[in-house]
């Protein structure tokens, strides 16, 4: 055995959750994403999907990415910079582009490889990035890859990113880079004041709209939006694998940045592009979030009937305002043991253990879709509630 199956042959932690029967993870689906899947031999509700518009199996959007495939072929063989680009790409990017309301935009093959690669090339040597503390992990990586010296601030806490932003001196540039939505918790950025201070102190900003889009705004286009606030972020990314019902990422600024970018970021540069399907896929989902408004009204009403029935029944939930809604456990053996016990009584929900959160934060994440109903909504609350009873979480 050579050193480095020496180093990793001692790493024992997921058999000790699967030794226990708890192993909540890699479970496989044999249906379609919908509000009801088929896992494991058995249906289950499905409240761990990030489908926000429930446009996943849409026989529409299926439709559009078949007939791209018969077009296309089954992928591009190269990246966009080289022999990779279709007609189809440059369709998405200027309809994204129109849709955020900014010059430019760029999509790339995943919305991680997004934010690995603009951080790692919009700032360097002698800028610097400033993140809230639970910025997602794909911020976190694309700032360890910049060259730019990284601060972070309490998470939400205007008054410590003003305490962060007043040591750092008028030259270079300063980017604060924040979820939208932040994707555990389900709050809010304080986008209003993160501008106030970006004026203040002659910053730029961009914005994570992964969990925005398709949820907030005018026809779903995101946090910027709802505040009224998207000229004055300067980027603003995005994903297609949430409310756009496909798989890849987008960066929409000016076209001056946009045309930097397409030209030195190095995950754009040197990854193969989206396959014809998946770009198809986002393309039909974005027309049709702009076509049915009524959607994402739908979406409302089921997330406050959950978020009404969550409090009423007294499960910690904490700040949030969105379709993600945290059930606060603050114990990592239990939230693996409430997992699998939802699990056996047909709600399936996802896990939230430390690096996503702190180790006194753990949580279970239950998650809506347009296309979820009160009565699956009223089932899963009334199952979580007996199990959160029984484990000693909900106290009487």
């Amino acid at each position: 055995m050579g050193l480095l199956q020496e180093r990793y042959k001692n790493y024992r932690e997921p058999q000790k959750f699967m030794q226990m029967g708890v192993y909540p993870y890699f479970r496989a689906i044999t249906s379609k994403q919908g509000t009801e899947v088929e896992m494991e031999g058995h249906r289950v509700l499905m409240f761990g999907s990030n489908a926000y518009t429930g446009l996943t199996g849409d026989e529409r959007i299926i439709r559009k990415a078949k007939e791209a495939l018969d077009k296309y072929g089954s992928g591009c063989a190269g990246s966009r910079f080289l022999n990779g680009t279709l007609d189809l790409h440059v369709e998405l990017e200027k309809e994204i582009a129109n849709f955020i309301h900014k010059e430019d935009c760029l999509c790339f093959s995943t919305g991680f490889s997004v934010n690995q690669g603009v951080l790692a090339m919009v700032v360097g040597k002698g800028d610097y990035i400033i993140c809230d503390d639970r910025d997602h992990a794909s911020i976190v990586d694309g700032r360890r890859l910049s060259f730019a010296r990284q601060l972070h601030y309490k998470h939400n806490d205007m008054g410590d990113l003003e305490r962060v932003l007043q040591s750092l001196p008028e030259e270079g540039i300063k980017l604060i880079v924040v979820d939208g939505v932040f994707s555990m918790e389900g709050d809010l950025a304080n986008l209003p004041e993160i501008i106030r201070l970006k004026k203040k102190y002659n910053c730029a900003v961009m914005v994570d709209e992964a969990h925005g889009i398709g949820v907030f705004g005018e026809q779903g286009r995101g946090v910027c939006d709802h505040f009224g606030l998207t000229d004055e972020v300067d980027l603003i990314m995005g994903t297609f694998s949430k409310s756009l019902a496909s798989i890849g990422g987008f960066i929409a600024s000016d076209k001056d940045t946009i045309n930097y970018l397409k030209h030195t970021c190095r995950t754009y540069i040197f990854s193969a592009s989206n396959t014809p399907a998946a770009t198809a896929a986002a393309l039909e989902a974005l027309h049709i979030i702009q076509q049915e408004p009524e959607r994402i009204e739908r979406l409302w009403k089921v997330t406050n009937y959950a978020l009404k029935r969550f409090r009423e029944e007294g499960f910690e939930i904490g700040e949030t305002e969105s379709p993600i809604i945290p059930l606060y456990v603050r114990d990592i053996d239990k939230t693996f043991l409430v997992t699998k016990l939802a699990f056996d009584a047909g709600v399936f929900i996802n896990p939230v253990i430390p690096p996503a959160c702190a180790p006194q934060d753990t949580l279970v994440r239950f998650a809506l879709m347009a296309t979820h109903t009160e009565e699956q909504v009223e089932r899963g609350v009334l199952a979580l509630k007996k199990i959160f009873k029984e484990q000693g979480i909900i106290k009487e």
